[in-house]
């Protein structure tokens, strides 16, 4: 199976993916295991769980609900939250509160210069000890030499356990950035860990020039049909 690990929906200010059109594209993808990371907001990915068990596919397909959390430094994400957690917190206050909620911190596109809302370099070394996930392919980044940047960080800091993040802004974008790992389901943050330490990264890279115009012809074209 396949994991994306950084995803947004209609909640994000900026996507407009329905949450009812994702677990058709989840198995069309075979992307059984897909993190909802919307912008400082947490009430998609509890949705989605819900819809998916309605759906009754809640034996095939595994969400994650998260969010990505604007700090006072830059983002950060969350992993297993129960409930929204306030932008501009520090670094520091942010990580205080995934881990009160029993979630695991991730640490996402955190290299790319060009990432406006990156963490700051000072802020990622304060808390390296604490951070549980590098995402190393991240599909949006300004070049893919950043990823490689973000593997090599995570190595030198004890060999942290990474993952892959399409950081979807539109239904297709979804599933294009994977961690690949035998299936199983993901319901607990144990359960993440032990998938990610028997997967492979992968993913497909995009320019961002490209992905935004990509983006404004599928939002655009999103309006008259469906997937």
């Amino acid at each position: 199976m396949r994991m994306d690990l950084h995803c947004h929906t209609e909640v994000s200010h900026d996507c407009r993916t329905a949450m009812r059109d994702i677990p058709a594209w989840m198995l069309r993808t075979n992307t059984r295991v897909l993190a909802i990371t919307d912008h400082d907001q947490h009430r998609a990915g509890p949705e989605l769980q819900r819809m998916v068990r309605d759906m009754g596919l809640d034996d095939r397909l595994s969400i994650i609900p998260g969010e990505e959390i604007t700090t006072s430094e830059g983002e950060l994400i969350g992993l297993f939250l129960q409930e929204r957690i306030p932008p501009k917190l520090t670094p520091e206050e942010t990580v205080r509160e995934i881990r009160a909620q029993g979630g695991l911190v991730l640490l996402q596109h955190g290299f790319d210069p060009l990432k406006r809302y990156r963490l700051r370099p000072a802020a990622t070394e304060r808390i390296a000890d604490q951070i549980d996930i590098v995402e190393t392919f991240n599909s949006r980044l300004s070049r893919h030499h950043w990823n490689r940047v973000a593997a090599t960080w995570a190595k030198a800091h004890g060999n942290l356990p990474v993952c892959a993040g399409s950081d979807a802004h539109t239904l297709r974008d979804i599933g294009e950035a994977w961690v690949e790992t035998p299936f199983r389901l993901v319901h607990r943050p144990a359960d993440l860990l032990a998938a990610l330490r028997e997967g492979e990264v992968a993913g497909v890279w995009t320019h961002p020039v490209y992905a935004y115009g990509r983006k404004q012809w599928r939002t655009f074209n999103g309006q008259f049909r469906r997937d």
